[in-house]
């Protein structure tokens, strides 16, 4: 029997693993791929305690097209709103599902407590420190647009959210891949986080980097990204914390310095704030074909889970 498998972390991928995930999300985009239905007579359940458009749709639609059933929670449907343990609400949902996909926007040993019991796989549908399964989706978009990751320069601008922690620890496994993170001052990348990314990026040649300043914007990258600048509408300790991301906007004068970029963002945008609408909407866009790639890599993660 085939160990069970979880998407928790990036790190919970070996080399292998992220590259087949990838590969497989990027050719289920390119176009039609027979896969069968290799989740038929299994379960897939979705737990999400904050608002998804995206992630929910993508694990719903993709577990179904793999021949799967989907059971859906609430936020307030499962008993760990009245008492009852991580550990055993896992134990109790184990022998039911074949997959649970979670957004808990909360601590990670939630989940490895739910993935510590028998044969359910956990997926990280995103944590309060990583969302894992956006920077895969990230690596399956670049790779289907450019047909390569290797030498590709992303500058990933705004902060230092769970989508960037996850893209760091995800491009750090690529072979000659760049990304340079501009963070506004106080909203960097868990440092912790960029020291097991740099560490990864010494073993493979990926090439990482952080700085808080757009005095010298980026240049000559092929990807500009950024995020929304309310993650998840959490509110910022700081009430002036607009002046110190309003640097970082994404307009069309980066263009000048990036004339063959493509952008992207993770979605949803907020037009005027991290993004102008000229972007976003623009011929440089492929954020909207990124989002429907959401999908592919939901299917590709949950296959290889189940594989």
């Amino acid at each position: 029997m085939a160990r069970t498998k979880h998407l928790i972390s990036i790190d919970d991928l070996d080399d292998d693993d992220l590259h087949h995930v990838v590969d497989r999300a990027a050719r289920f985009a390119a176009g039609p791929v027979e896969h069968g239905r290799p989740l038929a007579d299994q379960v897939v359940g979705l737990y999400f305690r904050r608002t998804s458009t995206r992630t929910r749709t993508s694990f719903w639609s993709g577990s179904l097209r793999l021949g799967a059933g989907v059971v859906n929670f609430g936020p307030d449907d499962l008993q760990t709103n009245t008492g009852e343990t991580t550990e055993d609400t896992g134990r109790v949902l184990s022998p039911m599902l074949d997959v649970l996909v979670a957004r808990t926007c909360g601590a990670t040993e939630e989940l490895r407590g739910w993935a510590s019991w028998g044969g359910m796989s956990v997926v990280n549908a995103m944590s309060e420190m990583e969302h894992p399964t956006q920077a895969l989706t990230d690596l399956a978009t670049i790779k289907a647009h450019f047909g390569t990751l290797s030498g590709i320069r992303v500058a990933y601008l705004g902060e230092g959210n769970n989508s960037a922690t996850a893209l760091a620890l995800a491009a750090a496994r690529v072979p000659g891949m760049e990304v340079d993170f501009r963070t506004p001052p106080g909203y960097a990348i868990d440092q912790g986080v960029m020291a097991r990314a740099h560490a990864v990026a010494r073993r493979t040649g990926a090439k990482l980097s952080e700085s808080h300043d757009m005095s010298a914007p980026p240049s000559g990258v092929d990807v500009l990204y950024t995020t929304r600048w309310q993650t998840t509408g959490t509110a910022k300790p700081d009430p002036d914390w607009r002046g110190a991301f309003a640097p970082f906007q994404v307009g069309a004068a980066l263009w000048d310095t990036n004339p063959d970029a493509v952008f992207m963002h993770d979605l949803p945008a907020h037009r005027g704030e991290e993004v102008t609408a000229e972007v976003l909407d623009g011929p440089m866009s492929i954020a909207f074909r990124q989002a429907t790639n959401k999908m592919w890599t939901a299917m590709a993660v949950v296959e290889w889970c189940r594989a």
